[in-house]
């Protein structure tokens, strides 16, 4: 008897962890809808350096100066050839580094100290609209944001989600539409227009690929976050 009463209690064990993996594993599966890649502790490892030691970063014809970062961001190629994005001389997404996905490709720094906080993509085919909404809603005032898209960015696009992007300094993002090439880089927290953003739009008359636009390509220098420490006066 006391023997059934041992076997009984070990099954119920294993059915209450099968069930916990199980629940983990959904939640698991549920954020990846969301974002591809998302802990930057993993990736720090994997950053390609994209230029000499003395010498401009992200191959920009000039050395930036040091109260600004160097960046440079690649759109997809139709929804075969992933983007590419650079930020003060590293390459942190690209189909290389096998970290890219469809939708917005999105890096978000720390805009005093160039420090990535995260970096991933939105899933605007699958995913969520309010995950991905409350994600972009989470970036903090300061923060610099590099965008790159890759296939469609407009099934789960919202005109919420485009208004955060406005909050960043985007005037584009209002106008981006089925398959159009978008690329961006701002400041969350500020209206201020941004000056890297350009747009292709999906025209069946000036399509380079079948059915899809060229891609688009910003490079430059962004300027710091100022903060009371580093604020000239």
């Amino acid at each position: 008897m006391r023997n059934q009463a041992v076997v009984l209690l070990a099954a119920v064990i294993i059915v209450l962890i099968t069930w916990g993996l199980s629940n983990s594993f959904d939640v698991l599966e549920e954020a990846g809808y969301i974002l591809g890649f998302n802990d930057n502790h993993q990736i720090k490892a994997t950053f390609q350096r994209a230029y000499s030691i003395t010498g401009p970063k992200c191959s920009l014809t000039r050395v930036c100066p040091s109260d600004h970062f160097a960046l440079r961001i690649s759109s997809g190629a139709a929804n075969v050839v992933g983007p590419k994005i650079c930020f003060d001389g590293k390459i942190l997404m690209s189909n290389v580094m096998n970290n890219v996905g469809p939708g917005l490709n999105i890096v978000v720094v720390n805009g005093t100290n160039g420090q990535v906080e995260k970096c991933g993509y939105l899933n605007m085919d699958t995913g969520k609209a309010e995950y991905i909404l409350a994600y972009l809603k989470e970036i903090r005032p300061g923060m610099i944001v590099l965008v790159a898209s890759f296939d469609d960015v407009t099934p789960k696009m919202t005109d919420e989600m485009r208004e955060v992007f406005v909050g960043m300094g985007s005037t584009l993002i209002k106008s981006v539409k089925h398959r159009d090439s978008w690329v961006f880089a701002g400041k969350a927290g500020t209206e201020n227009r941004t000056l890297f953003e350009k747009q292709a739009v999906n025209d069946e008359k000036t399509n380079i690929y079948e059915g899809w636009p060229e891609i688009v390509e910003i490079a430059g220098c962004i300027p710091r976050t100022l903060t009371l420490k580093n604020r000239r006066i």
